[in-house]
């Protein structure tokens, strides 16, 4: 249980960094802005999912000994660098829509 705990923190503390950011929205007119900002909270939304299976995964990893605690950060950060680039072209296509 405090395994999971402190992976739960360290996925949670990183990810929560990205999440804690302004959306990237503020390079869209001011008319388009709230949308950008509402496509963008829906799109981590949808993330989530993903997110909870790769903390879980790394959790077990880590338990199971195969990583340790600077590979697991180094592996969260990545994970958490591409899924935001992902998100982020997500988001230019459906603002292109609009």
């Amino acid at each position: 249980m405090t395994a999971l705990l402190l992976a739960v923190m360290l996925l949670g503390v990183s990810w929560g960094s990205a999440w804690a950011v302004d959306p990237p929205c503020d390079k869209y007119p001011a008319t388009k802005q709230a949308k950008c900002a509402t496509v963008w909270k829906e799109l981590n939304q949808e993330d989530g999912p993903s997110i909870s299976q790769f903390g879980l995964a790394q959790l077990k990893r880590r338990e199971e000994g195969k990583i340790n605690a600077q590979q697991h950060l180094a592996e969260n950060m990545t994970f958490i660098k591409q899924s935001t680039e992902k998100r982020l072209e997500r988001l230019r296509v459906r603002m292109e829509k609009e």
